[in-house]
């Protein structure tokens, strides 16, 4: 039952996105601005799910959530800021992958929630530069994509595929 639902689902946003695409006009690279009549951008998933999906669907190494104290230290990031939030760490440190989706309660604080990820993602590279060179080079390749009050944080062999998974739980209003 749970694998039809599912199945369900993931047809149904598919139908969805290629309903959008269809519909959208050809210049995506312009940011959406919020104006009084624009709805803002948003998600009826909770971060929550949208990270076990991805996990469900894009093979990574063994995971495991931080806590708030956690995130609050790897991050240096006021979680005041924060809406709702998953990240994910690998168990041991010996990968560099990590995931991590942060929503931001106001728009106007998102440059600063993406500055202390991007200095996460800066002591990731730091701790893997003279220890493993591969995922010294996975680290650098992370990607880090804002849509609304989102922020997705990855990095992953897959990162590309985690990009294209973190768009299609957002719909246009």
């Amino acid at each position: 039952m749970k694998k039809k639902l599912s199945l369900i689902l993931m047809l149904a946003m598919a139908f969805t996105l290629a309903l959008s695409a269809c519909s959208s006009n050809s210049d995506q690279s312009e940011p959406v601005e919020n104006s009084d009549t624009a709805k803002p951008i948003e998600s009826t998933v909770p971060v929550k799910e949208m990270v076990d999906k991805m996990l469900t669907d894009i093979e990574q190494p063994n995971l495991m959530e931080l806590d708030e104290e956690m995130v609050k230290q790897q991050y240096h990031l006021d979680l005041g800021l924060i809406e709702e939030y998953s990240v994910r760490i690998p168990m041991m440190n010996v990968k560099s992958n990590e995931l991590s989706i942060l929503k931001v309660k106001e728009e106007k604080d998102i440059p600063a929630v993406e500055e202390a990820v991007k200095q996460r993602a800066a002591d990731i590279q730091k701790s893997f530069e003279q220890y493993l060179p591969d995922q010294y080079e996975n680290a650098k390749n992370y990607k880090l994509v804002t849509k609304g009050n989102y922020i997705l944080f990855v990095i992953s062999e897959e990162a590309d595929a985690f990009v294209n998974s973190f768009e299609s739980f957002f719909t246009q209003q």
